[in-house]
């Protein structure tokens, strides 16, 4: 994969995608396409439509046309590239596949989508292989559908690209600054050994270690960070530091520092100033603290002492105009 497949996954079934409709799923759930984690598979366990797959498989086709898919981004964005995965399917896969795009209101039902456009033009597929087109095409868009040709299965579809929020929901409200929805993501960071760093500004709650950030085990007596691009230039008046499901791998404590990057770089140690100060943490237990600072920032950095994890990083306050 390209550094492209580093980007959120704007279709991701626990980022709020949903396959809305599809044109046939008589041997896998269409659902399946979004799912979070790869695909798995254990071989003879048939059930009363064959071979169990996890993934979309629609029947053999007798008929002139082709399949196809729906996918409403749970994350509107700018895509920058789709994965078409067709793991395991290694006899019963399409061997050809396009992924065309539009921009509606949440509310439009299926059938009321309208001005397609193709992003991933018709192109050759193998049997269980994850396949990557980058895309060039930089407008907003909140739906995919996906076209098989003529039939068969596809494990999972990974839609990677810059979330791009409607301003309506975030001007004039309090909003998490830092949450991925809203337009914020993680911009460097020191290490991602078990999970990505992006996890910690997720929507809804960590189920699970998985679902948050996790890091090795340090050995040098330094200390594990993250910088995360907010939504843009803001002021925070609560930060939340969430270590549930962290047991025995949260961090010993942790502290927030600002920069307002309209004024200075990132790389100007002298700009950045203090959000919360070194802070203990306890394991498995959502923190949550009320800042007096005012300071306008664009971006915060999380430090960890010394490695360990978090399930999520909240920063609520305001913008002080359009997101970036």
């Amino acid at each position: 994969m390209t550094n492209l497949g580093r980007l959120p996954d704007l279709a991701l079934r626990s980022y709020g995608g949903s396959v809305v409709a599809a044109s046939d799923e008589s041997f896998a759930e269409k659902e399946a396409l979004i799912r979070p984690g790869p695909a798995e598979f254990r071989p003879h366990t048939f059930g009363a439509k064959g071979q169990v797959y996890d993934g979309w498989e629609t029947r053999r086709r007798r008929e002139p046309g082709h399949d196809w898919a729906v996918v409403r981004l749970g994350m509107p964005g700018v895509i920058r590239s789709i994965v078409i995965d067709t793991a395991w399917f290694k006899g019963n896969y399409p061997p050809f596949a396009s992924v065309e795009a539009c921009a509606a209101d949440a509310g439009r039902s299926p059938d009321e989508l309208t001005g397609w456009a193709e992003i991933v033009p018709r192109a050759p597929l193998k049997g269980d292989t994850a396949h990557e087109f980058e895309v060039a095409d930089r407008h907003r868009f909140t739906h995919v559908r996906l076209n098989i040709f003529p039939d068969g299965g596809v494990a999972r579809m990974r839609v990677h690209g810059e979330v791009v929020p409607d301003p309506r929901f975030l001007s004039g409200l309090t909003v998490d600054l830092a949450a991925l929805e809203n337009g914020a993501v993680v911009v460097a960071c020191s290490d991602e050994f078990y999970s990505s760093p992006n996890n910690v500004l997720a929507p809804g709650q960590a189920r699970n270690q998985a679902e948050g950030w996790e890091t090795a085990r340090r050995r040098d007596g330094g200390n594990d960070w993250l910088i995360v691009a907010l939504a843009g230039a803001g002021t925070v008046a609560v930060a939340e530091l969430d270590t549930s499901n962290l047991l025995f791998n949260a961090p010993g404590s942790a502290a927030l520092t600002g920069i307002d990057a309209r004024a200075a770089a990132l790389e100007d140690e002298d700009a950045w100033f203090t959000v919360l100060p070194r802070t203990r943490l306890q394991p498995d237990t959502r923190h949550r603290f009320r800042l007096d600072g005012d300071r306008p920032l664009t971006h915060v950095r999380l430090d960890i002492f010394p490695d360990g994890g978090l399930a999520r990083l909240r920063l609520l306050g305001s913008l002080l105009g359009d997101p970036l």
